[in-house]
């Protein structure tokens, strides 16, 4: 997520009402600028004519200086009033004594119970160390344990915010694509089985194709090892190459334990981003989709065919290279058989369903979309095209449906009228209107249907699971690490 500028207040704001924080750090800097100067605490409070305890309350940050105040002691210590405000602190130890001060007033102690003490001199360094490692790890297993659903979908809202001011591109990721490529001496196109597996001897892996592969992984580094271990069963169902660069993308972008739901989305999405960009090559697919802009012919078919990749990789990766190369802004949709919506980005304005937080994951897709009516449709072979008249304009989108573990999903890629002059599928003939943007449209049925129905049925609902479960706990959501660590002991080389 993308840093926040924080500014710095004025100086007489903190003066006259710092928060806890802000008294730790000038306490410090107040005891440690004293303790340079040679100076006892009962001279410095002469000097400023206090008394040593009230002294001794501003040091260790249990009383908020005023701005006459610090002048005085500044003026004492030899020092200005900026030195003693400002935010770094002087030493390490001074870091870790304020962490640890902080840590003790936090919510976290006093959950559990602890009180707060004194921080003495002769404490080891070593000794703060080791509590606030113990801090951050129960605060993490609390976060943790804290991502429901609805910390899940905030996550989400951030992520693709970011996205959308980014176009959905990230030059960083292209360029970390770019060097991998170069290194392994790719001559440009579409990358080949042999050239995943020059990738992986490049990063220093082995591949292994396993049976017995845990259930809750796609993928198992052994880093130690050196050792990729990817299920058998792969090469005969799908992507071989996908799988492989799934694994690897993560050692590429240096990911380490996500440690929380936010940063784990994150990795999930740079992974995949990171993915797309090694099987179709930004420099080699701009060229090719902005020949294909020129001649009025931009199909996700013939990205998909190029490259010999899902119809869904070559929707995202359109998507990643639309408004940066070609001007063209895009939305995307994967909705699953249900309804309901598990994948979205746009920044052609497009009016999503969302709930109050924002998220459209989890949300019903509009019956008379692209993304829905595309399952009704008896032609599984070619794509499917349709215009849609909403409250924010109008839209063209292309559509097939996939089939995956959950049930059949469709994918979809669109684009405002106004660009439609530049795609295969521009003359069809399908329309649609959809209003719920604006007013009810399909979110209720027909009054005489809900007046005949309503108290008389009663479904059981089947929704895909991941929406409904709350996170699973441990380091990477969803894996159980006693599999994970009892596969790789069972097949790490043995001396």
């Amino acid at each position: 997520m993308p840093l926040m500028t924080l500014h710095a207040p004025a100086a007489t704001e903190i003066a006259d009402e710092p928060d806890g924080a802000d008294a730790l750090t000038i306490g410090r800097r107040i005891r440690q600028l004293r303790s340079a100067r040679g100076m006892t605490l009962e001279e410095l409070a002469t000097a400023v004519e206090r008394a040593p305890s009230q002294l001794s309350m501003i040091e260790t940050g249990k009383r908020e200086p005023k701005l006459t105040l610090l002048r005085a002691i500044a003026k004492a210590l030899g020092a200005t009033v900026d030195q003693l405000l400002e935010a770094e602190t002087l030493d390490e130890r001074a870091t870790l004594e304020i962490a640890l001060e902080r840590a003790m007033k936090g919510p976290t102690f006093q959950a559990l119970g602890i009180d707060a003490f004194r921080i003495g001199k002769t404490l080891p360094d070593d000794a703060l160390r080791a509590m606030l490692a113990l801090h951050g790890e129960i605060e993490r297993l609390g976060d943790e344990r804290s991502a429901t659903p609805e910390e899940a979908r905030r996550a989400n809202v951030e992520l693709r915010h970011l996205m959308r001011r980014q176009d959905n591109y990230f030059a960083e990721l292209e360029e970390h694509a770019r060097g991998i490529l170069r290194a392994v001496d790719h001559p440009g196109g579409p990358v080949t089985q042999r050239t995943a597996s020059d990738i992986a001897a490049h990063l220093g892996f082995s591949l292994h194709y396993v049976a017995d592969l845990p259930a809750s992984t796609r993928s198992v580094a052994d880093i130690r090892n050196g050792r990729l271990y990817l299920s058998s069963t792969v090469p005969a169902k799908g992507d071989s190459r996908t799988a492989v660069l799934q694994a690897l993308a993560s050692r590429i972008l240096g990911h380490s334990e996500p440690r929380s739901y936010a940063e784990f989305l994150r990795q999930r999405v740079e992974t995949n981003y990171l993915t797309g960009a090694l099987l179709i090559p930004e420099d080699h697919a701009a060229p090719v989709l902005q020949d294909a802009k020129a001649r009025r012919a931009i199909s996700i078919e013939d990205l998909r065919d190029a490259y010999s990749v899902s119809y869904e990789t070559a929707a995202h990766r359109f998507t990643n290279l639309a408004t940066r190369h070609l001007g063209i802004r895009v939305h995307f949709l994967k909705v699953h058989e249900s309804g309901t919506i598990t994948k979205a980005y746009e920044n052609d304005d497009v009016n999503f369903p969302a709930d109050r937080l924002g998220a459209i994951e989890g949300q019903l897709c509009c019956r008379r979309w692209t993304s829905r009516v595309v399952f009704d449709i008896p032609d599984k072979f070619n794509p499917y095209y349709q215009y849609t008249d909403t409250g924010n304009g109008t839209y063209w989108c292309t559509a097939r449906v996939e089939g995956s573990s959950e049930g059949a999903h469709s994918v979809s890629v669109g684009v405002r009228f106004d660009d439609t002059k530049w795609f295969v599928g521009r003359e069809t003939a399908n329309r649609s209107v959809s209003r719920h943007a604006v007013e009810v449209c399909c979110r209720r049925p027909p009054a005489e249907l809900e007046g005949q129905w309503r108290d008389q049925a009663w479904p059981n609902v089947r929704t895909p699971r991941t929406l409904l479960a709350t996170l699973p706990t441990g380091a990477f959501p969803g894996v159980d690490t006693t599999d994970l660590y009892e596969f790789l002991d069972a097949h790490a080389p043995r001396a």
